[in-house]
């Protein structure tokens, strides 16, 4: 009874990148559209933040995709 074989396998073989990339890619934008507001009132280095935020967003989405597709692959 050994855990090792299941181990072994990459990150996306065990299926917990997708859930997790998706959960934060969702708080990222979440975090994005709240701080869109504020930067708009605010001084122009203040944009950055919701700039940021849709990036890393962005980001989080195709790690997401990337890690569907390896999956369909197998």
């Amino acid at each position: 009874m050994s855990v090792q074989p299941a181990l072994s396998g990459s990150p996306s073989d065990l299926g917990f990148v997708v859930p997790i990339a998706g959960l934060l890619a969702l708080l990222f934008a979440v975090m994005a559209g709240m701080s869109v507001q504020p930067a708009l009132s605010g001084s122009p280095s203040d944009l950055a933040t919701p700039i940021i935020f849709a990036g890393v967003a962005l980001l989080c989405f195709w790690v997401r995709q990337r890690g569907i597709a390896a999956r369909a692959d197998d």
